[in-house]
């Protein structure tokens, strides 16, 4: 699977999980765009990154650092 950085240089897997355009409805995941329903590793070309994900690493405690390993924490 794809990773991406984001501006904070955190890395971030490439899919729906990580979308902005991602959508839970009664536990079934679609796209708020296309309207399809899609799995977690689901990529399309409309894909962005969420604000979570897009925010992990700032100050305000985004990233929880465990013996050298990174753990994104979205509150």
């Amino acid at each position: 699977m794809e990773r991406v950085r984001n501006v904070h240089g955190i890395l971030v897997k490439k899919g729906c999980m990580s979308c902005q355009y991602r959508e839970i409805i009664d536990g079934v995941r679609f796209c708020k765009l296309t309207q399809w329903e899609v799995t977690a590793s689901f990529v399309c070309k409309t894909w962005e990154m969420s604000d979570g994900m897009r925010n992990a690493g700032l100050k305000n405690g985004g990233v929880v650092r465990l013996r050298g390993t990174q753990e994104i924490v979205i509150e």
